[in-house]
């Protein structure tokens, strides 16, 4: 049974993300941001955003490794689809933040924000990785106009986050 035990804990150390993000049906906790656009400095405050439409709100480890990389321009060349379903899109991370005003150029293509975590999202969100302390999990939230999750999608494959928040978001608009 100990071996089962340490074999289950073990795996868990495995996966990268955290365990027990927000399900949709959730309040998504309000927060505000400081981050960069086309390299100038941004804010958002998701409670303001919510009032235009839904969000996608995308976590990822680090600006400026390769997963983070590809996720970012995944959503950079999606941006037309979310923009006409009315929704925004911003990325969030931990990870390497004093480099953002260049990601959001090189890697976002100016298309969207991407702001440092702000304080108590780690846990708000439950996004830590669990295998880099500090670090966020590559975790993609989709939030309703009444700040309800819709959608929880955490892979730490980058690939496959932009098709499960459109057809969320699509989905959402659909009712």
């Amino acid at each position: 049974m100990r071996h089962i035990i340490a074999s289950l804990a073990a795996a868990a150390c495995l996966t990268g993300a955290a365990l027990a993000e927000l399900e949709p049906g959730d309040t998504a906790p309000d927060f505000t941001v400081e981050g960069f656009q086309a390299g100038e400095p941004v804010s958002f405050h998701l409670a303001e955003a919510l009032e235009s439409g839904p969000v996608v709100v995308f976590f990822f480890p680090a600006a400026f490794t390769s997963g983070c990389e590809a996720q970012a321009a995944s959503f950079a060349e999606a941006i037309d689809q979310f923009e006409a379903e009315g929704a925004q899109v911003i990325g969030i991370t931990n990870g390497n933040t004093e480099r953002l005003a260049e990601f959001s150029t090189q890697h976002c293509a100016s298309a969207f924000p991407v702001f440092s975590l702000g304080d108590g999202m780690m846990q708000a969100y439950d996004v830590g990785m669990l295998m880099r302390p500090g670090w966020t999990s590559r975790t993609s939230y989709v939030i309703d106009q009444n700040s309800t999750i819709a959608l929880t999608w955490s892979e730490m494959n980058p690939y496959e986050h932009v098709d499960r928040t459109i057809a969320a978001v699509r989905a959402m608009n659909a009712e």
